[in-house]
């Protein structure tokens, strides 16, 4: 039963090629929001918390600040409304999911920059 998903998964879901990106990144996703007819596009730009799942089931959460309040969204990787997905910066963090960022305000809140 397990083969039969994984082999409809490879076969019949799109696969998009997006840059590498983990916890810690700054990155910038543009995705179509569609209102009626009209269709345009929105960006969400956050900080990647965590990267979760594989294949066709991977999602990411970001987490951006919006005046004092913060917002998380979770994407899925093979959203069909996902356009584009803009790595800004490459951030050095040590764990894989980084929830802690969630209680940290000010300037303990930066994530230091990695280089390369």
């Amino acid at each position: 039963m397990n083969s039969l998903v994984k082999f409809v998964q490879d076969e019949f879901v799109e696969k998009k090629e997006y840059p590498q990106f983990g916890a810690g990144d700054t990155i910038t996703v543009y995705y179509e929001i569609r209102e009626g007819e009209k269709k345009r596009t929105q960006f969400f730009k956050g900080v990647v918390l965590q990267r979760k799942g594989s294949g066709s089931t991977e999602t990411f959460t970001i987490r951006k600040m919006s005046g004092t309040v913060g917002v998380e969204r979770i994407f899925p990787i093979n959203l069909p409304a996902l356009q584009k997905i803009e790595v800004n910066k490459k951030g050095k963090v040590r764990r894989a999911r980084i929830f802690y960022f969630r209680g940290l305000t000010g300037k303990k809140a930066r994530i230091k920059e990695r280089r390369g």
